[in-house]
């Protein structure tokens, strides 16, 4: 409820400056950050003109606001941006992280080695790319490495790998490389990385031929190899645009409240992807597409050049970004433009088609709160546990903030004081661990905690709310007698729910979640302990058999069953006794 004296008194007080305000509502809640290149005229337009929809909903709430003044629209979008991560406001709009694509790093210094990077910001390297697709760098870097003799480790060891041996590292683990013998192979690496590898081809086909009239057919084989896959990296080069410019092009289209946009990514001249968003419509168009597009570029790199569809939006972007902003009215950029428009509708008729959950978040949160007799839970915490007969055990928590995942905020903890087996005990670790650290640092609460486990996990955890006094509502999500998810347990209440409803398919999306994310840390653990609790230092135990080794027999259990002429067939009979003999002394 608006408290109008205090809201009429600060307008009053509003100035003409750039900035950014935040509307509060009654709990004192930052519900809405936005920005204004004049705070009064904006301000003021959410309490003098007509509203609805999502805005109008908004409106009803605000008890009250502040403002922060900067000197110019683009620190206050920065700020904007910042405060919005900082607090998650429920009307605010986060686009979700898009697709990122992946560039070759070249060390410059300290005996160099190639790698996959996603972002481009290290000085230390220098970069290529960004490339369509992981699988196209992994394969041109297995190829380079193959071809150019640099260090292939990250960490130099003591005694020279498999790589020396087959001819493709000059080994600096055991002798210094000098910067003149490094010199000629990364300047060959970087003309092939741009586009010119006539040469290392023409190399290359030579020791073929010789290899073939010497009858060594398998060395052959592998020049060929080689060869063919330069080819392939020719192929993909020459479907680049002539001008070779970094760009991106920016279309968006409306519907019902609905705006979709699409971002076509050009790197080099090259079609690498798209980006498309859907988001609901709120407050002004053109502002609120600045400021995604502002959100969008603060995550990602900003190229030469944007494409975008309106003379308007071009003069705003181009004081905002460090780019050409351009809204070309023909020739080849305007067909561009048009190709991205096609996509932002495609994306928009898609969206209504599928009806995607995250629609209506703040009225599935709604709905949970009304059911469960709660406020509406905005920020959910979500446990669960991992562990393998007790080893290796972990909890986990991830967090919904407004419905959306916020992975910023998810927590691993390695489960210290109990058993790993007894569920209930890791259970009330993680929990007390978790809420303890919150009190300590008088940081914000949840509004609900979900347990996976049913009634006994849920008694745990209000038993460890009951010993930090914390009233936070703890519910569960229980199972039917096939094991599958069927409703929300809360209060000693059974709330089972339609397996087709959109809150139903909230829930058990959020579940999944927390699931996944157990069990990656788990298997991070696991992979981690086992390699470095002993077999790291067996000698003979390479980097590629280790990866068999693992796949096979993931667990700590699976090397105790397995008999060692079985292990034979993945190493070496001394590696495989080694092995055996470590595993039966844990």
């Amino acid at each position: 409820m608006i408290n109008t004296e205090i809201v009429r008194a600060k307008i009053e007080l509003l100035s003409t400056k750039p900035g950014v305000y935040l509307m509060k509502n009654s709990e004192g809640t930052i519900i809405y950050v936005g920005k204004a290149k004049s705070l009064v005229k904006r301000v003021k337009q959410y309490f003098t003109r007509p509203q609805e929809g999502k805005v109008l909903r908004m409106v009803r709430e605000i008890a009250d606001f502040d403002t922060i003044e900067t000197t110019s629209e683009k620190e206050a979008l920065l700020l904007e941006i910042n405060l919005i991560r900082q607090h998650y406001p429920k009307f605010n709009i986060l686009l979700k992280d898009g697709k990122s694509y992946p560039f070759i790093a070249l060390k410059r210094k300290d005996d160099p080695y190639l790698k996959i990077a996603y972002k481009d910001n290290d000085k230390n390297f220098k970069y290529f790319g960004p490339y369509p697709s992981s699988k196209a760098v992994y394969s041109t870097i297995d190829l380079l490495n193959k071809l150019y003799p640099l260090r292939k480790c990250r960490t130099l060891k003591k005694e020279p790998c498999m790589y020396y041996h087959l001819g493709q590292c000059l080994a600096p683990c055991i002798h210094k490389i000098s910067k003149e013998e490094y010199e000629p192979l990364i300047n060959e690496i970087t003309s092939f990385l741009n586009g010119d590898n006539s040469r290392i081809k023409a190399s290359t086909e030579a020791k073929m031929k010789e290899a073939s009239e010497n009858l060594e057919f398998e060395k052959a084989l592998e020049y060929k190899n080689i060869i063919d896959g330069i080819n392939e990296i020719n192929k993909k080069q020459a479907i680049m645009m002539e001008d070779k410019t970094d760009r991106d092009v920016i279309a968006t289209s409306t519907r019902d409240n609905y705006m979709s946009i699409c971002i076509v990514t050009y790197r080099h001249g090259v079609l690498l992807g798209k980006d498309l968003h859907v988001v609901e419509a709120f407050d002004e168009q053109n502002e609120q597409l600045e400021d995604l597009i502002f959100q969008y570029y603060s995550t990602h790199h900003v190229p030469k050049e944007v494409i975008v569809p309106t003379e308007e939006l071009a003069s705003d972007l181009s004081y905002l970004l460090d780019a050409k902003v351009i809204s070309p009215s023909r020739g080849k950029k305007k067909d561009m433009l048009l190709i991205a428009l096609e996509n932002a509708k495609k994306g928009l008729d898609e969206h209504f088609l599928t009806a995607r959950l995250e629609d209506d978040n703040l009225a599935l949160l709604e709905e949970l709160g009304s059911l469960l007799h709660i406020k509406t839970p905005l920020r959910i915490e979500l446990f669960d546990n991992s562990h393998i007969q007790g080893a290796y055990a972990v909890g986990a928590m991830v967090v919904f903030i407004n419905g959306e995942k916020a992975p910023g905020e998810y927590r691993k903890y390695n489960i210290k004081e109990s058993d790993g087996k007894d569920d209930l005990k890791s259970m009330e670790e993680v929990l007390t661990r978790r809420y303890t650290r919150l009190i300590v640092e008088n940081r914000p609460l949840p509004d609900l905690v979900i347990v996976d486990g049913g009634q006994n996990q849920m008694n745990v955890a209000l038993e460890v709310m009951d010993n930090l006094g914390l009233s936070i509502p703890i519910a569960g999500l229980y199972k039917n007698d096939k094991h599958q998810t069927n409703g929300l347990m809360y209060n000693e209440e059974m709330y089972p729910l339609d397996h087709k409803s959109k809150l139903f398919l909230m829930l058990v999306r959020m579940q999944d979640e927390v699931h996944r994310f157990a069990i990656t840390t788990h298997r991070n653990k696991r992979s981690k302990g086992l390699t470095n609790s002993f077999l790291d230092d067996i000698k003979g135990l390479g980097k590629k058999r280790l990866e068999v080794l693992l796949k096979t027999y993931p667990t700590l259990d699976d090397l105790k069953k397995v008999s060692i002429e079985e292990l034979q067939t993945i190493v070496p009979l001394n590696i495989a006794q080694e092995i055996k003999n470590k595993v039966e002394k844990m």
